[in-house]
């Protein structure tokens, strides 16, 4: 599969950019995140939707958050960088989170494990995933009542 504007780049772990895919993109905390915390992030994440990124879905569990999305072109040149995305939001719920707590590191680890998602069916499955992940965690019985999920568009053969 050849995929237009491919780039990668390397953190701890390897980055791969293009334009006009959709990617799978999933981090977790140094500890478990409580409700107000894991509303908090997700307030932070969906901000910048349609601005910079098209959220199709995104579930922030107690001990990890799952996004899938398409970036956007920027109007200066190519897709926006989708860790400059998550990160933002990342660093503005552990400043508040800090500032709540007291304590002296943000729950977030640095770096998220990104991934292109190569076929309609690898979106259909990562989709069914994140959207049953509360319920399969026993957190709800129905993944509408979870707080922490949020739902723009569902893959067409979910729907």
């Amino acid at each position: 599969m050849a995929f237009k504007n491919f780039s990668i780049w390397r953190g701890r772990l390897p980055h791969w950019r293009a334009s006009d895919v959709t990617y799978f993109v999933t981090f977790r905390y140094r500890r478990p995140l409580d409700a107000t915390e894991r509303n908090l992030l997700l307030r932070q994440l969906i901000k910048p939707d349609g601005l910079r990124w098209d959220l199709l879905i995104v579930c922030v569990l107690p001990e990890k958050t799952d996004l899938i999305f398409r970036v956007k072109e920027s109007p200066r040149s190519g897709p926006y960088e989708l860790s400059e995305i998550v990160e933002k939001a990342k660093t503005k719920s552990g400043k508040a989170i800090i500032k709540k707590t007291g304590e002296r590191f943000s729950p977030f680890y640095n770096e998220s494990f990104d991934r292109i998602l190569r076929d309609e069916a690898e979106l259909e499955e990562r989709w069914q995933e994140l959207f049953e992940a509360p319920v399969n965690l026993e957190l709800v019985d129905d993944p509408e009542d979870y707080d922490g999920l949020w739902v723009a568009d569902a893959p067409s053969s979910v729907e």
